[in-house]
């Protein structure tokens, strides 16, 4: 199952909105409508992002102005922009071109997947861990979902999983959209993969406690110095792990690093509003006329990662 797709002159992708309660696929036309469901997290994940922004060019058919507004839809991933601006930069070559940029750039995000989860699951068995089976954390969904198959760091778990190495996956729930809880656990179920759901507060502490062999993470933007910018959440499991003596890595493909970012105090981090915090899908949790501070992403210095696993390279900050 694809989560992003190109079929028959549209964009066919999986609406992450309506998960885990129904796999509904939406047929994309223009990119307005893509722009929409980018916003609104129907497709979400970095990678998936890169493949989204290829894809739109194409439903572009010139039109710069609409590919400038795509590129700018969501700040923080460092995908987006890089996928519209491979397949941009073809446009006078014409339509045709520019969609046999997109269709690679999607391509190129299947092999990967699939090469990151063969060199993150090496690395933890044969350098960093020994343990026969490996209990893993991670936070927010870094499956299938968040590229076009397989994933980042979730990944590497199914990886584990298919050579009878993972014990048990442990799943932040993810506040305040529960891409954990609703995302992570439901692609665990479906690779019929051990796994257990965790509140986000819990996390240090289960770490603090000796349960987890290795921490995994996928990221949105990677500086050039590997501080890395991911899901609000990851900074706190570094923390933990780096207290406990676990390896924290980072498992992005190497379009997520961005050399032209020094560091990440120059990352900017996307506020999505207090509306995500005050109330969950339409019912109020907390009294009228509350605000709320809603970062999507938070940032991870590069002192705390043990590795950055991409599909050519393990790099030690």
């Amino acid at each position: 199952m694809r989560t992003i797709d190109w079929v028959d002159g549209a964009i066919e992708l999986i609406d992450q909105t309506r998960l885990p309660d129904a796999c509904v696929t939406l047929r994309v036309h223009t990119v307005d409508e893509l722009i929409g469901a980018i916003r609104r997290l129907a497709v979400r994940g970095a990678p998936a992002l890169g493949v989204a922004g290829a894809l739109g060019v194409a439903l572009a058919r010139g039109d710069r102005e609409a590919v400038a507004r795509l590129r700018a839809a969501r700040p923080t991933a460092v995908n987006l922009a890089w996928g519209v601006d491979r397949a941009a930069a073809r446009i006078e070559e014409g339509p045709e071109a520019v969609l046999e940029t997109a269709l690679q750039v999607r391509d190129d995000d299947i092999a990967a997947c699939h090469a990151m989860g063969e060199r993150g699951a090496d690395l933890l068995q044969g350098d960093l861990l020994q343990g026969d089976r490996l209990r893993i954390m991670t936070v927010c969904n870094t499956g299938g979902l968040a590229c076009v198959e397989r994933g980042t760091a979730l990944g590497v778990a199914q990886t584990l999983h298919e050579r009878g190495r993972l014990a048990e996956v442990l799943a932040l729930e993810t506040r305040p959209l529960l891409q954990g809880a609703r995302l992570t656990a439901w692609e665990l179920g479906r690779m019929g993969a051990p796994h257990r759901l965790v509140t986000d507060g819990a996390g240090p502490y289960l770490l603090a406690r000796g349960g987890v062999d290795a921490v995994l993470i996928g990221a949105d933007r990677i500086a050039a110095n590997g501080d890395t910018a991911n899901k609000i959440g990851s900074y706190a499991l570094a923390l933990g792990a780096a207290r406990a003596g676990v390896p924290f890595i980072v498992v992005a493909p190497e379009s997520t690093i961005d050399a032209a970012t020094p560091s990440g105090e120059h990352i900017e981090i996307e506020d999505r509003g207090a509306d995500e915090i005050v109330a969950f899908r339409g019912a109020r949790v907390a009294p009228e006329g509350t605000d709320a501070i809603n970062p999507a992403f938070d940032v991870t210095p590069h002192d705390l990662i043990t590795a950055i696993v991409t599909e050519a390279r393990v790099i030690r900050p």
